[in-house]
């Protein structure tokens, strides 16, 4: 792993932020900073949901943005930042963009593509590896998944006891 733990707190702090949008947006909350010497060049959050588009994920969001700013579809040298690990869709884009390195926070064991799942990055079969470390700030950003869908249930839940007590008051 590159570049020193203070910088990976920083800049996971930053996605972290991020994913706080997306969740302030009704999004699943995943923030996703692209970093290069030193600078962020692009950042996202989770925004399917409002962009009625399936790719509108923090990671894909982050790398367009990194595209646009280095005036290259490469992006050789940068550092990804996200919440929590990827997956297939983005890791894919890791991987075609050519990123330098992920840092992820909380794994996704149900569709992480960095590891935990499968691994897209480290294939033998591609033709680009991107350098992984998952686990900075693990707790704060798997923390923050578990209360929105903690919050989404409980809502769910409230809106099922209230139509049934309106079916029943009728």
């Amino acid at each position: 792993m590159t570049g020193s733990e203070t910088d990976h707190i920083r800049w996971m702090r930053h996605a972290l932020t991020l994913a706080q949008r997306a969740w302030d947006e009704g999004e699943v909350p995943v923030g996703a900073v692209l970093v290069y010497q030193g600078q962020v060049i692009g950042e996202g959050w989770n925004r399917p949901i409002g962009h009625h588009d399936p790719t509108a994920h923090a990671e894909m969001m982050a790398l367009r943005q990194g595209g646009i700013v280095l005036q290259n579809y490469r992006l050789l040298d940068t550092t990804l930042y996200v919440t929590l690990e990827p997956c297939v869709m983005c890791a894919g884009a890791m991987v075609h963009s050519r990123i330098g390195q992920l840092i992820y926070g909380a794994s996704d064991v149900k569709t992480g593509a960095a590891g935990s799942l499968m691994d897209v990055l480290g294939h033998p079969g591609m033709n680009h590896k991107v350098s992984v470390a998952g686990g900075v700030l693990a707790q704060e950003c798997a923390g923050l998944l578990s209360d929105f869908f903690r919050m989404r249930r409980q809502v769910h839940k409230a809106n099922k006891q209230a139509a049934r007590q309106q079916s029943e008051d009728q």
